[in-house]
């Protein structure tokens, strides 16, 4: 974990005096400011208004946060009702939080070593040599996680490992190219903050460059995207994945380019084993949260000033007023277009012959 320490904090937890800052991801990448956690209030508002990345009721998608206050409950049930709240509840409501966080740190360490891994035996499968890319979606690192990320998590361990300097294999990592991420933009806000704070080479690009990308990095012989990474909310029992709106069509394109152009693009899902939903068959039984139309209508951020100074925030209209919105924060993939499902389990999940992942073990 050497890297560790020039990693972003989303969270910063103070156990000796017990305090508890979270980075305000909503004024990123122009300010970094944090906001003290001093009541449970506190805490509902920033998950709901994404100031910290994404309880059950303000994101009903995401499976590990469920987990979380599910466990938390267990706890209480051991208490009478009407108990207030002493230090012997509190002491273990924290020593809960603590390990939690301790434990996502971890894994997510050997999310990102078995991510790695697997990118190295896949392109010396196919004996491929020289630069290689590498799109994500959305923010699957440090902002989203108790430090180094999932799906970033692999791309960090993977450009440590594998950068034109370091890297000791005839491949390497040249470019990672992430989504901007409508309607929040996390990942233009986020995870550019990320990979710029880290001196990974990256290039932004919309949502819907991917194909003229992949498309035009293969035509001019230039690093080809051989692998798309994507973070996941949910990963039911047989392998359909529930992440952030576009994240299948990610999918179904690398499938395209695989069918029709001999490409060898892998795509991945990076998560840690909480996140899988043995209980759900599948993807079709996943509720999807629904986020408020003026997400999609507006944009909101800092009024930018001459220099680098910053303004108050300010949101514009981008859409005729009134009109109806659809808008998913999340969509599911099927596990037939996924390659890889990577968690902190040494063993990296791939299809069997009849093309079904085993997740149980």
């Amino acid at each position: 974990m050497s890297n560790q320490t020039r990693t972003l904090k989303a969270i910063k937890f103070d156990r000796d005096n017990i305090k508890l800052e979270i980075l305000n991801q909503l004024v990123l990448p122009y300010a970094t400011t944090y906001i003290p956690i001093t009541a449970i209030e506190d805490a509902y508002n920033s998950i709901k208004s994404m100031q910290l990345d994404y309880l059950i009721s303000s994101r009903p998608t995401a499976v590990n946060l469920a987990n979380a206050i599910n466990d938390i409950k267990e706890i209480l049930a051991g208490y009478d009702a009407t108990q207030k709240v002493n230090e012997e509840i509190y002491k273990q409501i924290l020593d809960y939080a603590v390990k939690l966080y301790d434990e996502d740190l971890a894994n997510n360490f050997k999310i990102g070593e078995n991510g790695l891994k697997y990118i190295k035996e896949s392109l010396k499968e196919e004996n491929f040599e020289g630069p290689f890319s590498i799109v994500t979606i959305c923010n699957t690192g440090s902002l989203a996680t108790s430090g180094h990320g999932t799906a970033l998590g692999i791309i960090r361990s993977t450009y440590q490992s594998l950068s034109k300097k370091s890297s000791g294999e005839k491949f390497y990592l040249e470019k990672v190219y992430p989504l901007e991420t409508r309607p929040y933009n996390q990942g233009a806000k986020l995870t550019t903050y990320e990979l710029d704070y880290e001196k990974i080479p990256f290039t932004l690009i919309c949502d819907n460059m991917v194909s003229s990308l992949i498309n035009t990095l293969n035509s001019k012989s230039k690093a080809p995207v051989k692998f798309i990474i994507a973070g996941a909310d949910r990963i039911v029992e047989n392998g359909d994945t529930a992440n952030k709106i576009g994240t299948f069509q990610l999918a179904t394109i690398a499938n395209y380019f695989n069918s029709t152009q001999n490409t060898n693009i892998k795509f991945i899902v990076a998560a840690p084993r909480t996140t899988i939903d043995l209980k759900t068959k599948q993807g079709s039984e996943i509720k999807i949260e629904e986020r408020p139309k003026h997400e999609l209508t507006t944009l909101v951020g800092p009024q930018l000033k001459e220099g680098d100074d910053v303004g108050d925030k300010v949101t514009v209209g981008i859409a005729t007023p009134g009109i109806d919105v659809w808008n998913p924060a999340f969509d599911v993939t099927p596990h037939s277009l996924v390659d890889a499902i990577v968690t902190e389990n040494t063993k990296v999940y791939t299809k069997d012959s009849n093309g079904k992942f085993n997740l149980a073990n």
